[in-house]
């Protein structure tokens, strides 16, 4: 197939236009940079255009009108960045996505559209009033894509912006189905990580990394590992390849099996706290990975308004149900949480060594 990937530099896009043209699919891949792709880049089905869609320069249309199929991860995928500039969360989540999508329908392209598990916001258990028998029963967690009810907050926790601004763009997606026979798949992603995700932060210009970035910068630095609320809210992590075969399937969409489908990809054997998470990073780093130079951090608690700024809010536990992947496309995550948080430090560290290494030699 000839595929149009939008977003296709960052951390998802990178291991996805790699699986694509490893699979001998020629590739357009768009995106603002290219480091994550650098090492590709001569591939003969691959041609990379450095662009920001919010620009009026570049021709979308000819592009779409191109391709067989169209990928698009474009997204602020930081809550940093939802609470420091909302209205650009907004307009490249929503506004910019939907003209990628409106360029599909006119020329009647199927659109693969990532979205986020974030639209289902936070769980009946969180709500003051809610009087369940059993709040730690993971069913009150446990989110499917066509019947799950959505809990987000108040305005004033403008946070929610970027969950709205997906769920409103998948909302558009579906009444073009509808109205239109528009054929996409929406792909809501649970907890992604692996090699190359993120950033390790240099500066606050791209927000705050999110979880596991800022885990591992501390235990480069010695730093304090800070746990937004004590680190009891709870997430499903997904190593990448895991994440990649899944997405691979939809992307073949064997007898249009995901024709106008919304798909959970996540791993619910791998819940852990963010207190979980830090704990088990530690303990990995000192066995495996420690300079012995750097003192081991502390793990400490911090508010939420603190961390981010005022607007904050979360979801406390969120389980994907994949019943549908797996009836649909036969799919099965396999990575346990220990060996996804072990394989993603490993390539985290060696990079890091990498950077000291040259900074040494300069």
């Amino acid at each position: 197939m000839k595929i149009l990937t939008l977003g296709a530099a960052g951390f998802i896009g990178s291991h996805l236009t790699w699986r694509l043209l490893q699979e001998g699919h020629t590739v357009t891949a768009v995106d603002l940079a290219s480091d994550k792709v650098a090492e590709f880049l001569g591939h003969p089905n691959l041609t990379f255009v450095q662009q920001d869609i919010r620009g009026p320069e570049w021709d979308l249309d000819r592009l779409t009108r191109e391709a067989d199929l169209v990928i698009d991860l474009i997204a602020y995928a930081n809550p940093g960045l939802y609470l420091r500039i909302p209205l650009e969360v907004f307009r490249l989540n929503f506004t910019e996505n939907l003209k990628i999508a409106e360029s599909c329908v006119r020329h009647g392209k199927r659109l693969i559209q990532f979205s986020t598990c974030e639209v289902y916001g936070r769980t009946a258990a969180s709500l003051k009033n809610a009087h369940l028998a059993d709040p730690e029963d993971p069913i009150h967690a446990t989110f499917s894509e066509d019947t799950s009810e959505y809990i987000l907050g108040p305005v004033s926790k403008h946070r929610w912006i970027y969950s709205c601004a997906k769920q409103l763009l998948e909302r558009v997606l579906h009444a073009y189905g509808l109205e239109q026979g528009f054929n996409y798949t929406v792909v809501r992603p649970f907890n992604f990580i692996g090699p190359k995700i993120d950033f390790l932060p240099q500066d606050d210009k791209d927000g705050i990394p999110r979880v596991f970035s800022f885990f591992m910068e501390a235990l480069f630095n010695g730093t304090p590992m800070k746990l937004v609320g004590g680190g009891v809210n709870r997430r499903c992590y997904t190593y990448i390849d895991d994440a990649i075969e899944c997405t691979y399937r939809i992307v073949l969409n064997p007898g249009g099996v995901c024709d106008r489908q919304i798909v959970n990809v996540g791993s619910p054997y791998n819940e852990i706290s963010i207190r979980q998470m830090a704990e088990t990073m530690r303990e990995i780093y000192a066995t495996k990975f420690r300079d012995a130079a750097v003192p081991l951090p502390a793990i400490i608690s911090v508010p939420g308004e603190e961390f981010y700024g005022e607007g904050y809010d979360d979801s406390d536990r969120r389980i994907p149900d994949i019943a549908k992947a797996r009836r649909l496309l036969g799919w099965e995550p396999v990575w346990s949480v220990r060996d996804t948080i072990e394989a993603t430090m490993r390539y985290h560290v060696a990079e890091h060594l990498e950077r000291l290494a040259a900074g040494a030699g300069s």
